[in-house]
């Protein structure tokens, strides 16, 4: 029985391989389905598909990560993608109570700017509010306070310019939060108390005789209700690059150095003695893709470009409190509770069939 491969290869495989030419993409679809090819088996199997599963971190940072994903169908990658941009929760501020703001920035504004600043409360600590209007408690909500005053430095040089030097608190900064614990936070957030995870970043810029005295409520929600609780920077996915050079008609010696310009760097080596061209299997990650090859007529024939369809390498950009390592984990456990739901609700409607053949749809 044949079976797709994610191997790489000197020839171009429809099963494999997402077809790139200068104006279109080709094989874009997958048929590794049951039906599709006569007399072979593709019904899942679970062994098969731990054997060709792989996970493997190729960057690490303490704000991103690279790993590729390699053995799964585009729905479910792209469904990774998803979940990790609008459903892995995260705790942000949701309410701002002003008592005093005489800035420049009005209320409305100033309280938008200050949801959008990532904090580093771990979410597995707090419940979430089954709705808005329930009650704040220290199980659900995290309580800061911001109150910065701008006053002039009677002590500053008289022909200094800087508003640093001139005055005191002249930028209100993320740092200036100040968390007031509710009930038992002290003891829960004592490893790490609860502040945003960029004190430097400026909020607004106050001067003498200014004041900002507010409270925040912070709350635990995900991305789908608002782009603020997004746990990423940016969460993205793109296929494996993949270039097939012709070895029946290699790249004649004196177009190799425009042949090896038409890709991103570091993915075409010409040999400096022989000018024989060849790919680079760790460069061409790489590769961008651009086509320009294909828009030279006599460069063109000597080379194909495609991408692998079941190898994607996802990139990922951390701006809350998750370790960029633990997003993936944390995107794959809530897939699996949504899998759990709707396995529990298929098995609900089949009882309810068997019973009295009739199905009563409700919500839950």
């Amino acid at each position: 029985m044949a079976q797709a491969s994610t191997s790489s290869s000197n020839q171009f495989n429809p099963r494999v391989h997402v077809g790139l030419l200068e104006e279109r993409v080709t094989n874009v679809s997958s048929t590794d389905f049951p039906g599709h090819y006569p007399d072979e088996d593709h019904s899942w199997d679970l062994k098969k598909f731990k054997k060709k599963l792989q996970v493997k971190v190729q960057k690490l940072s303490t704000r991103s990560i690279e790993f590729d994903l390699v053995g799964v169908d585009a729905s479910i990658a792209n469904a990774l993608r998803r979940i990790l941009i609008a459903e892995v929760p995260t705790v942000v501020i949701e309410h701002v109570y002003v008592w005093n703001n005489t800035s420049v920035m009005v209320d409305e504004v100033f309280s938008h700017r200050l949801g959008l600043i990532p904090l580093n409360v771990d979410p597995a600590l707090l419940e979430m509010k089954p709705s808005p209007s329930d009650q704040a408690t220290d199980r659900n909500t995290i309580v800061f306070k911001l109150q910065v005053e701008c006053t002039r430095d009677t002590a500053a040089p008289r022909d200094s310019t800087d508003p640093a030097v001139l005055y005191h608190n002249s930028e209100v900064r993320a740092g200036d939060f100040q968390w007031i614990p509710q009930g038992e936070q002290a003891d829960v957030f004592s490893a790490s108390p609860p502040a945003p995870t960029i004190p430097e970043t400026v909020l607004v810029k106050l001067r003498p005789g200014q004041v900002i005295e507010m409270e925040m409520h912070a709350v635990k929600g995900v991305g789908k209700d608002h782009a603020k609780f997004s746990p990423v920077a940016t969460a993205s996915y793109r296929l494996l690059p993949h270039v097939i050079l012709d070895e029946a008609n290699p790249v004649p010696p004196h177009l190799a150095a425009r042949f090896r310009d038409c890709f991103s760097p570091g993915v075409i080596k010409v040999d400096p003695r022989t000018k024989k061209v060849t790919v680079d299997k760790r460069g061409v990650r790489g590769e961008t893709m651009s086509r320009e090859v294909l828009r030279h007529p006599d460069l063109a024939e000597y080379v194909k470009l495609a991408r692998v369809r079941d190898h994607f390498i996802f990139n990922v950009e951390s701006e809350g409190p998750y370790e960029p390592q633990r997003l993936p984990l944390e995107a794959i456990r809530v897939m699996r509770e949504k899998i759990s739901t709707l396995k529990s609700a298929a098995e609900e409607l089949r009882l309810q069939r068997d019973s009295d053949g009739d199905i009563q749809m409700a919500d839950t």
